[in-house]
């Protein structure tokens, strides 16, 4: 039996919108992908020991208030800090296109704005996970 891929879906620092986030974790689910919603207002710290916790295959962080450009970066930051390197780090929500690069550069692998299809979000997984 294949181990099904486990994401941890969460909401970092005070952003309280949390609808994208919940349509997303149902669209995996439906993908047959195993599904930890944080819930809203997460701490990096608890994000990452969320992620060790649950044996996470990816992470999937949203953010609607703009603080994406330094709690998207900082997530990366401990898992770099702690040697932890094999979880898919993407993001997601009201993101400027000129922000992406530095956050790409930060350790975020794919970032998804606006309008994005959750089936593209599945297959950009299903495609770049990284195999333990």
């Amino acid at each position: 039996m294949e181990k099904r891929i486990r994401v941890v879906v969460a909401k970092p620092g005070l952003d309280g919108h949390d609808r994208g986030a919940k349509v997303l974790a149902r669209a995996l689910r439906d993908a047959g992908m195993e599904v930890i919603y944080t819930g809203l207002r997460q701490t990096p710290q608890a994000i990452f020991k969320t992620c060790i916790q649950e044996d996470a295959d990816v992470l999937c962080m949203s953010s609607l208030s703009g603080a994406h450009d330094y709690l998207f970066p900082k997530v990366a930051q401990i898992f770099r800090e702690q040697g932890v390197g094999d979880v898919l780090l993407i993001g997601g929500g009201i993101i400027p296109k000129e922000d992406i690069p530095a956050l790409k550069e930060s350790g975020i692998e794919e970032i998804f704005g606006p309008g994005s299809r959750s089936d593209d979000i599945v297959n950009y997984i299903e495609t770049h996970l990284k195999k333990k």
